[in-house]
């Protein structure tokens, strides 16, 4: 018997207003991502890739279609109850890291873990601060780390709670040419290793390659 997919978007468009008037940003997008699979989205600025993973993760609500994550309807659901849909099942990774100022990395990999109501949540984040290489790091803030220790911080983050889907948008795309292929390669190791899905939104040719599978954004629609 076949497992239902983690998501499934079928016939997703997004309008959204502008002072020109609304703009199509998503046209009758369909995706089917199952477990363990690794899919690269591909194409031009502007064609609407950022704008899918949005959609796609619930942080955005579509116009149109539906979108399905987890077997649950997004569309039903409030901004809370996807947030709770998400909590320790599906993780994001963004290009400009998204850390917590004022918190140190071992707090930042601790926090949506002691949200989600993990008793050894530190515990957690300081082996996860290991696997990426920063045991030395945790008690640094993000300012006073680089910017490929950063997004190392940051998918730890996403992966601490072992998350059945990842999401990352150019997850390299702030990186230097050797920050971004250390951070590419522990984010395929760290994703074979869990066993977790992964859509991948990315400009880099390479990073694409490693996926199993590609599709391409154009004017707001999605190709294989």
């Amino acid at each position: 018997m076949t497992p239902e997919p983690l998501l499934v978007l079928e016939g997703v468009g997004l309008t959204l207003p502008s002072t020109a008037g609304p703009v199509e940003i998503l046209r009758s997008v369909d995706l089917t991502v199952q477990l363990g699979e690794i899919v690269a989205v591909t194409g031009p600025s502007g064609s609407g890739k950022s704008s899918l993973i949005a959609v796609a993760a619930g942080l955005e609500q579509p116009t149109r279609g539906s979108v399905r994550l987890f077997g649950r309807d997004v569309g039903a659901l409030n901004e809370d109850g996807r947030a709770r849909l998400r909590r320790g099942r599906a993780s994001l990774v963004f290009q400009s890291f998204h850390l917590l100022p004022n918190m140190t990395a071992e707090e930042n990999v601790a926090a949506p873990l002691e949200i989600a109501g993990h008793a050894e949540a530190m515990d957690i984040a300081r082996l996860w601060l290991e696997r990426v290489g920063l045991s030395a790091r945790g008690h640094h803030y993000p300012h006073q780390l680089s910017g490929g220790e950063q997004q190392r911080v940051a998918l730890a983050r996403a992966l601490a709670a072992r998350p059945a889907l990842l999401f990352a948008d150019e997850p390299t795309g702030n990186l230097d040419a050797a920050n971004a292929a250390a951070v590419a390669d522990l984010m395929f190791d760290l994703i074979a290793e869990t066993g977790a899905a992964l859509v991948l939104v990315t400009h880099d040719a390479s990073l694409a390659a490693r996926a199993g599978r590609q599709a391409r954004m154009d004017g707001g629609r999605l190709s294989a």
